[in-house]
């Protein structure tokens, strides 16, 4: 059997093909929804990689990159292409799995007073990058959803996930015992 090869050539020209076959310019916002999914992921992959990560995040973090790939499946297929739909991949048990896990971390956290800056250990440093990433691939959907039907799942869970990822950034830093550094207005 041959191998296929990476580069096919037919994205030259600022076009793609979405699952079924469909073809759509590359900054089209269905591409740039899903593409940003795809920059998510990767940060998320950033995350585990750092040192400091519990066993209970990394198990959480290994479930979102897996939801992260079914939606992106789901918002690459061509929605009127009847013949070729990827399912959602969302469900109501997995955005209640992150609200479970939110209420996990944040009970281990001290109350907040004020604004957290995204510093301290690389970890929580690097969980605030993919908590704006998540944040702006809401922002993609959300347009999306205004030119396209797009299941309320994945908005939800996209949303919990960026409230997950802010409670992780501040739980790494406790953690692994680095003060969080918070906004001074006056500084």
């Amino acid at each position: 059997m041959k191998k296929s090869l990476v580069y096919t050539r037919t994205g030259d020209a600022g076009m793609t093909s979405l699952v079924g076959g469909a073809r759509v310019a590359k900054d089209s916002v269905r591409i740039e929804a899903y593409g940003t999914l795809d920059e998510l992921n990767s940060h998320i992959g950033v995350v585990m990689a750092c040192e400091g990560i519990v066993s209970e995040v990394e198990e959480l973090l290994f479930f979102v990159q897996n939801r992260l790939f079914d939606i992106g499946s789901y918002l690459a297929s061509d929605p009127n292409d009847e013949s070729f739909k990827m399912p959602v991949g969302v469900t109501d048990e997995d955005i209640i799995r992150i609200e479970k896990a939110i209420d996990s971390l944040d009970s281990r956290l001290p109350k907040l007073n004020s604004f957290v800056l995204p510093s301290g250990s690389m970890a929580s440093a690097h969980t605030h990058v993919a908590r704006t990433v998540c944040r702006r691939a809401e922002r993609r959907i959300i347009t999306l959803s205004g030119q396209a039907p797009v299941d309320r799942n994945v908005i939800r869970f996209i949303n919990r996930l960026s409230d997950y990822l802010f409670v992780l950034a501040r739980f790494n830093n406790i953690n692994q015992n680095i003060p969080e550094i918070f906004w001074n207005k006056d500084c």
